[in-house]
């Protein structure tokens, strides 16, 4: 009985850390913001590193709340329809962590970070170094 109960507190202190995460994550990504768009100083440039602190914010969040769902599914009660249960939260959680991926970095999960990536967030186009020559399109030659 203590296990379980021990268990059972670990999940919620997990989930509870991902809540706080993100409720704190988030003020601290927006106030700034805010106090910007009330002096009227923002940019591009401060809502495109406020939707990066805000996507950063969740993920990290998330990755607290799957875990407390792991460790409250299968180490409380291993049953068949917890864990498929479980499986589902996980594979939502997921899309939605390499969606926030792709959205913050321009680029798959899978890809390095020097391929694919080009400032700009347009994945699939390599930043030309000032030591390589640009690379021709098929149609200049």
């Amino acid at each position: 009985m203590f296990y379980r109960d021990l268990v059972e507190v670990l999940g919620t202190v997990a989930e509870g850390i991902g809540v706080a995460v993100i409720a704190v994550g988030s003020c601290v990504a927006l106030v700034p913001y805010l106090m910007g768009t009330v002096r009227r100083r923002n940019s591009l440039d401060d809502y495109q590193l406020v939707r990066q602190r805000l996507g950063r914010t969740i993920l990290l969040g998330l990755e607290f709340l799957v875990a407390g769902d792991i460790i409250r599914s299968v180490a409380v009660s291993p049953t068949f329809a917890g864990v498929g249960v479980l499986a589902l939260i996980v594979l939502i959680r997921t899309f939605l962590s390499t969606a926030l991926i792709v959205e913050i970095e321009g680029r798959w999960p899978w890809q390095s970070h020097g391929r694919g990536a080009v400032a700009g967030g347009k994945p699939g186009r390599e930043p030309a170094t000032p030591s390589s020559p640009p690379r021709e399109r098929p149609d200049q030659r």
